[in-house]
């Protein structure tokens, strides 16, 4: 991931979070995973990038989106 991609992911306290790879602390908080992402990828949209989902019992990545550098459709 670069830098400028986000995680979305269930903290200790039990709330989700969206997180920029490079930042310290999280952009987004919110009560549901569903919450947290929406927000987190309204972030990556505008900085044409990345959002992992983490799971909330063993924080691993169940999905990845991409947003504005996909490679453009080629002939073939």
């Amino acid at each position: 991931m670069s830098e400028d991609d986000y995680n979305v992911y269930q903290g200790d306290d039990g709330k989700w979070r969206g997180k920029r790879q490079s930042a310290s602390r999280a952009s987004v908080t919110a009560e549901t995973q569903k919450e947290a992402f929406e927000a987190t990828r309204e972030l990556a949209k505008k900085a044409k990038s990345e959002v992992a989902i983490h799971r909330g019992d063993n924080k691993k990545i169940r999905a990845k989106h991409s947003y504005g550098n996909d490679p453009k459709d080629t002939e073939g």
